[in-house]
């Protein structure tokens, strides 16, 4: 690994930029397409270049080995319900503040991790992130502006969602860590696509389907760029520079998220949300600046 170069930068930012576009192009999709469907597609576009990755790159894929059963489980709660429940909840709240509430994933999996991980114990000062990170989040709900009694539960579906990918995290890292990342994340991808599938069909979704242009776009963006060609460039920079390096895109999805949704989606942005936000970012920084143990 090497110290971070210009190119590196970009490619970080140019992650986070197509991440934190992920959650109004998920408000898009959700106009005209329902949430199984939805997310189907978006795990199928993911698939596709992923699996085509793995080849070129000559990478085994030991989604169906003897391993399988775990593969599955965490295509389950890493991927599918997390997708699931986004989409649901986004449907319902600004698609700003779903990028805010997500970016609360490092707090949820700094407390997780002291108790189900053996390198990364709470201390003062994590925890002093932590707790201020949290009223970060506690000013966004006493906004009524965007969080009301009318979609409360959908922001906090959201949060829940956030701390499913905590735990798919630390169950990869318990069972999957010397399995490669690559296979790791295009086996898990195609465990979540088998677990979407019976809902679909059971649904049949081509029977009401009346797609717009527009929400149509945005989910084969979602598929193909926010997903597939996100989670490889994930790589490429994980690789590269480090896991902490990638980890400090979690400071600028958020930011990205509140930008698209204000001049893109003309969605409110209240001082609060603006003040929120940034203690969201401190904290994570805190956090972050704090781990040990993690691999530089």
């Amino acid at each position: 690994m090497r110290e971070a170069k210009p190119i590196d930068l970009f490619l970080l930012v140019l992650l986070a930029l197509i991440w934190g576009s992920a959650f109004f192009n998920i408000k898009i999709a959700t106009y005209t397409y329902d949430t199984f469907t939805l997310v189907f597609v978006r795990v199928f576009f993911a698939t596709v270049p992923l699996v085509l990755w793995c080849f070129y790159k000559k990478i085994k894929i030991m989604a169906f080995s003897k391993d399988w059963k775990i593969y599955a489980i965490v295509g389950l709660v890493n991927i599918s319900l997390p997708f699931l429940l986004i989409a649901y909840g986004t449907d319902k709240v600004q698609s700003y503040l779903s990028a805010i509430l997500m970016s609360s994933t490092p707090l949820s999996g700094t407390i997780l991790a002291h108790f189900f991980t053996p390198n990364e114990k709470f201390n003062l000062i994590k925890g002093i992130g932590v707790i201020i990170g949290f009223l970060g989040v506690a000013i966004l709900f006493f906004d009524k502006i965007v969080i009301s009694d009318s979609n409360l539960i959908y922001a906090l579906i959201i949060l829940f969602a956030s701390t499913l990918y905590v735990i798919g995290g630390i169950i990869t890292l318990k069972f999957l860590k010397n399995k490669g990342t690559e296979n790791v994340t295009t086996s898990t991808v195609i465990w979540s696509l088998i677990s979407l599938l019976p809902f679909c069909l059971y649904q049949e979704p081509w029977n009401n389907l009346n797609p717009s242009l527009e929400s149509t776009l945005s989910l084969i963006y979602l598929g193909i760029f926010a997903t597939g060609i996100a989670w490889m460039l994930r790589f490429h920079i994980l690789i590269t520079n480090g896991l902490v390096f990638q980890a400090h895109v979690a400071y600028l999805i958020p930011i990205f998220g509140v930008i698209f949704g204000y001049f893109l989606m003309d969605e409110i942005i209240t001082w609060r949300v603006l003040i929120s936000l940034i203690i969201i970012i401190l904290s994570i920084y805190i956090v972050k600046t704090n781990n040990k143990g993690i691999e530089k």
